[in-house]
């Protein structure tokens, strides 16, 4: 809930923070950094403004690594009158002052970032130390203490740009990231090692025509596709989620040519294309609150493409099936992707999540528990790639094979996973089904315990 404050709730807060200030001057002796909010108005705390204010404080902390800096100590406040950290280091204090004007100048989000460099005498380290220039205003970009002074801009004006910047940084951060770990995910599907007959760093599976560095090519090619796909849920969420899915035929169709363009003609992500794209609106669709709840996210998917199957399928029939998922489909009822994501990907959320996280947290390295995550995926789901490559009573006994497998050994060594893949190269069998479904397994692990940057 938003609430208003009054001047004499904002002096008294001031009041406070000075005190603060001066008792951590006098405990630690060392330069102090104290960020608040310039926001405009009686407002001064809103989920919106927070977003902001943790995007500044993960901008300081980058700053702190470039530097190689530890905060002797650092505090955080949160008060109707505005949140406000607090940063001991032990460093010059021109140092400091330097990378807070460089957040502060960098983009439109840091012209409302407040950050005071303190000396341990208690004096502000000033802009014009540095040969810098005084802040700019928000909306003419003209000196701002000439625009404050004279109140050129009114209060309505500064309201509504301060919520098109907060806006604006928010959106572009939420698509960025779920793009960054989209392609992260696929990264990480690949490289899990060994993997029977899928592309990995010991060979290139039950393939002849790509390796490790085909399947990387592929996922840097699609940022952009995945970034537009966050875009567009951003962008449609406030329309019905099946217009969402709607707006991704296109972007898809683009993306599937562009990877084909990054790996000279080889087909090594157009199921992740069409699944993980899917996710990537859904984490757009969705308040990045809500990133840290997979079932949430997925059951966004599922809302985006409901009734897919019927429709897609509508009309398909023994003579005129052409492709394999459509003959599956009429000869088995295997609705295969398609069913995935209508059934808000069932087999990432009910077993590849948790057997994955289980590994990690029993403390596996991450190619035995994702080694782990992907058998449970191909043993409780009907890859339709195995069935292509084989038969459908050989999918079935294998489905059989592994679930007595994994009933003894949930997390098989890389003795096991070798063995397991040399067997599945000798029958030129691939489950790149499972595959996909296990970078979407890697992709909420992401969202759900790293998505999150609200304080």
């Amino acid at each position: 809930m938003e609430t208003t404050v009054s001047l004499v709730q904002m002096l008294d807060a001031r009041e406070r923070r000075v005190q603060y200030q001066q008792e951590l001057l006098a405990q630690y002796h060392k330069p102090l950094i104290c960020f608040t909010m310039n926001i405009c108005g009686p407002i001064k705390d809103s989920p919106l403004i927070r977003r902001g204010f943790a995007r500044g404080r993960q901008l300081l902390r980058q700053q702190f690594l470039r530097a190689k800096l530890a905060p002797l100590y650092q505090d955080t406040v949160r008060e109707v009158t505005g949140c406000e950290a607090f940063y001991v280091l032990d460093a010059d204090p021109l140092t400091i002052k330097k990378f807070t004007t460089d957040i502060e100048d960098a983009t439109p989000l840091g012209r409302l970032f407040d950050m005071d460099v303190i000396r341990p005498d208690g004096l502000k380290v000033d802009r014009e130390e540095l040969t810098l220039e005084g802040r700019r205003c928000l909306i003419c970009g003209g000196p701002a203490k000439v625009c404050s002074s004279r109140r050129i801009h009114t209060v309505a004006e500064l309201q509504e740009k301060t919520t098109e910047i907060l806006t604006g940084a928010r959106d572009a951060q939420d698509i960025a990231d779920a793009a960054r770990l989209a392609v992260r995910a696929l990264l990480y599907e690949v490289t899990t090692t060994p993997k029977p007959g899928l592309v990995d760093r010991r060979n290139s599976g039950s393939h002849r025509d790509m390796d490790v560095f085909t399947f990387m090519d592929s996922a840097a090619a699609l940022y952009p596709y995945f970034e537009a796909c966050a875009r567009t849920g951003r962008e449609t969420a406030e329309q019905p989620a099946p217009e969402t899915f709607a707006a991704l035929r296109p972007l898809g169709c683009e993306a599937e040519g562009e990877m084909l363009d990054a790996t000279g003609g080889v087909n090594t992500h157009k199921g992740a294309v069409f699944s993980v794209g899917i996710v990537c609106a859904a984490l757009g669709r969705l308040d990045r609150s809500l990133w840290v709840d997979a079932a949430r996210v997925l059951s966004e998917v599922s809302a985006m493409t409901v009734g897919l199957s019927e429709k897609d399928f509508a009309g398909v029939t023994a003579e005129n099936a052409a492709t394999v998922g459509q003959k599956l489909y009429i000869r088995y009822g295997i609705t295969g992707v398609r069913g995935q994501v209508e059934a808000g990907l069932p087999a990432v959320l009910n077993v590849g999540l948790p057997v994955l996280e289980e590994g990690l947290a029993k403390g596996y390295d991450f190619d035995r528990a994702s080694g782990g995550a992907l058998l449970a995926i191909l043993a409780n789901s009907t890859d339709t790639n195995i069935i292509a490559r084989s038969s459908r009573e050989r999918q079935l006994a294998l489905t059989e094979e592994l679930e007595a497998l994994l009933a003894q050994t949930p997390y098989p060594d890389k003795d096991a996973l070798a063995a397991l893949d040399d067997r599945f190269i000798a029958e030129n069998l691939s489950p790149g089904g499972s595959a996909d479904l296990l970078a979407l397994t890697w992709l909420l692990h992401f969202v759900t315990t790293e998505g999150n940057i609200n304080e």
